[in-house]
């Protein structure tokens, strides 16, 4: 029998096979894997942090970003329509659970990030959010540059971003929306 430390280990090598479902239903091939996503965020974090409004712990963010998707090594990706079906705190209660299964036997920090994370109250966590925002954005930008098609629900999802919390992020969601309305002004000519 593994420690639970092994065993939470183990489990959460499936972050590195598990694809992010949304994309799937949306008829990418190849999507990104949830690993890939969490360290995209990372490398969005490491790049906006020096620029941000307040003072954000850059180390804390990317520790945060590191467990913000845990819980999908236990539950899989579920996308929108998913969770949308479920009751209200329904996901988020099997996110805590998921959570205390695989990051409490890594460490009581592990999982207090969770916490932090999903509650979203520091600036370090809403900056997070933020960035695991933002990386959905760079990588529907990245499949759109390939000429991926029907990714209109995500891109209506990026319009409603909100990331006036930091100057450096503004500026990126700027350029990705810009990016987007070039890439369809191609496909579509007027």
């Amino acid at each position: 029998m593994h420690s639970p430390r092994l065993q939470a280990l183990l489990t959460l090598q499936a972050l590195q096979d598990l694809p992010r479902t949304g994309w799937i239903q949306h008829g990418v091939a190849e999507p990104e894997r949830i690993a890939g996503h969490i360290l995209g965020a990372q490398f969005l974090a490491l790049s906006l942090h020096a620029q941000a409004a307040t003072a954000i712990n850059l180390g804390r963010v990317l520790e945060l970003l590191l467990v913000h998707d845990a819980p999908e090594a236990v539950l899989g990706d579920w996308p929108r329509s998913a969770a949308g079906l479920l009751p209200p705190g329904a996901k988020a209660h099997a996110e805590s659970k998921a959570a205390d299964q695989v990051l409490s036997p890594l460490s009581p920090h592990a999982r207090e990030l969770f916490r932090e994370y999903a509650e979203g109250q520091t600036a370090e966590a809403r900056f997070a959010r933020l960035c695991d925002r933002l990386q959905l954005a760079v990588r529907l930008c990245g499949y759109r540059l390939r000429g991926q098609s029907g990714l209109e629900d995500f891109e209506a999802g990026l319009e409603s971003l909100d990331a006036s919390e930091s100057p450096a992020a503004q500026s990126l969601l700027m350029e990705l929306r810009g990016l987007l309305a070039a890439v369809a002004s191609r496909r579509d000519p007027a």
